[in-house]
């Protein structure tokens, strides 16, 4: 029983300590309540009194600023016042120089004028007198003003034409002389650069046999075989006396080639009879073509011309099976585009234009055999259709003067033409013939009376002629050259065109003793 009042007391005790604590705890912080409050009441009232002073100082400060900006603008506005004042003053200043300056151009203004009038009336005076001393002199002339003028005029026309005229002969002699001496520089640097290879026969091609047996066997039953080879390459088979030799003739260099290769091939595979014959005919055919590419393509290359079509290159591929009186006419036009471009290159032109027309010009005779017209105008047709250059073309259509040379190439294309066909050995003509021929021109000018000398030259191109100055004057000089043509072209044969250059030499010889 003790003890449980014990405890209960001390329960209770605790209870009431508790009690009691809490209590005192809740005084204490409701003091510390009290404090905080009554302290923060004070804080806010001193961030007041602050925030009063600082908007008062800010207050005062942007006053000063007032002031202060009104007393910069009160100053810059006084000293602009006083700009505009001294820039008035100026403008007053020039305005009073300028009345100045104007009173002072009014005054000469009216000097000038007072001087005009007295410079017209002097005008007027002398016109007077001038007139006065023309028909005063008129009188003693007994001429009028407009036939003096015109006697003086014929007087002066007639010095001023015979000067004219001495100018104008030494220059055309001067022209004439430098044109002809560069000419001859230039044609035969050319000439001296490109080699070409001489004329070779055209007209029959030749080949070989194993044997005589194989003669035979060439012409088979009945002359089948022969007669088979013939009908299919368009070419004749001469088979004679000839020791281990068939010979080929036709006008066709193409055919003779087609023929020669297939009968070279027949040989060879020792096979002969129609039906082998119309393969290797066709292999002769696909062989040619190939060579006419290759053949195109190397004269293409060899002379550095570009963008060509491929049926152009054929053509001139072909050209390799043509021949003009014994030349090539591939290594001809070869040589005429190397000799083009030499002259261009000399003369300051377009060798690029020149070569290429050079090796184009006679195009045509690819097709010559096939299609009508001359070859001038089916190679003008040909490059039309393939868009040529137009310099090009006139150049192609100029080279044996069917129509006019619109350019310096053109021209160049006619002259390397006649020097690569009339060199020596050029064309299918003996050393013989040749000479014959230059002796023929030369007694044909030494024929005529009053003739000292003559020499063929250029190859049979130029007859030149020294006469005798007593007996032929410079108009007999025009008939001579004349009449010497006229002879030429009816007792002669000639390529081309021949040159008459008749020369008159007039010598004094004195002695000093």
């Amino acid at each position: 029983m003790n003890i449980g009042i014990i405890i209960a007391a001390i329960l209770i005790s605790l209870i009431i300590g508790i009690f009691l604590g809490i209590a005192y705890r809740k005084k204490i912080a409701e003091s510390k309540i009290n404090s905080a409050e009554e302290e923060s009441k004070k804080i806010v009232n001193m961030a007041k009194i602050e925030a009063d002073n600082l908007k008062k100082a800010k207050v005062i400060e942007a006053k000063e600023e007032i002031v202060n900006s009104r007393k910069e603008l009160d100053q810059e506005i006084k000293e602009r016042r006083g700009e505009i004042q001294r820039q008035e003053t100026r403008l007053i200043q020039k305005e009073e120089n300028l009345e100045k300056r104007s009173e002072s151009f009014e005054k000469r203004e009216q000097e000038l004028e007072t001087k005009l009038k007295e410079l017209e009336v002097k005008k007027q005076e002398i016109e007077k007198l001038h007139d006065e001393e023309m028909k005063e002199l008129q009188r003693i002339a007994a001429l009028t003003k407009d036939e003096a003028k015109q006697i003086l005029l014929r007087e002066v026309e007639k010095d001023v034409e015979a000067e004219k005229a001495t100018i104008i002969r030494e220059a055309n002699l001067k022209t004439k002389e430098e044109i002809n001496k560069n000419a001859k520089q230039l044609l035969t640097y050319a000439v001296q650069k490109c080699a070409a290879d001489h004329s070779q026969e055209t007209t029959v091609s030749i080949v070989a046999l194993p044997s005589d047996e194989m003669k035979g066997r060439i012409i088979g039953r009945e002359g089948r075989n022969i007669k088979a080879l013939e009908t299919l390459t368009g070419v004749d088979l001469i088979i004679d006396d000839t020791p281990e030799a068939v010979v080929l003739s036709g006008f066709d260099p193409l055919r003779r080639e087609v023929a020669k290769i297939a009968l070279e091939k027949l040989i060879d595979d020792g096979r002969i009879h129609p039906a082998k014959i119309e393969e290797m005919v066709e292999k002769a055919k696909q062989e040619v073509e190939e060579t006419i590419k290759e053949e195109g393509e190397r004269a293409v290359l060899e002379t550095g011309i570009i963008g060509l079509h491929p049926d152009i290159v054929k053509l001139i591929g072909k050209l390799k099976y043509r021949t003009s009186y014994g030349q090539n006419v591939l290594n001809h036009s070869i040589e005429v585009a190397n000799l083009a471009r030499i002259m261009a290159e000399e003369l300051g032109l377009d060798p690029k234009i020149a070569k290429r027309a050079g090796l184009l010009h006679d195009i045509g005779k690819a097709l010559d055999h096939d299609m009508e017209g001359t070859h001038v105008e089916i190679g003008v047709e040909i490059l039309k259709k393939y868009k040529e250059n137009p310099i090009v073309i006139n150049a192609v259509e100029a080279h044996h003067e069917d129509v006019e040379p619109q350019t310096l190439e053109a021209v160049l294309i006619q002259a390397a033409d006649a020097i690569s066909a009339s060199r020596p050995g050029a064309r299918r003509e003996t050393l013989e013939a040749y000479i014959k021929r230059l002796r023929d021109l030369e007694a044909i000018a030494d024929s005529f009376d009053g003739v000292e000398k003559s020499f063929a030259i250029q190859a049979g191109r130029e007859i030149r002629i020294v006469v005798k100055p007593e007996k032929i004057n410079d108009d007999k000089m025009t008939i001579l050259a004349r009449d010497v043509a006229k002879k030429l072209e009816n007792e002669m044969e000639y390529p081309g065109q021949i040159k008459i250059n008749v020369i008159r030499e007039t010598r004094v010889t004195d002695f000093a003793k």
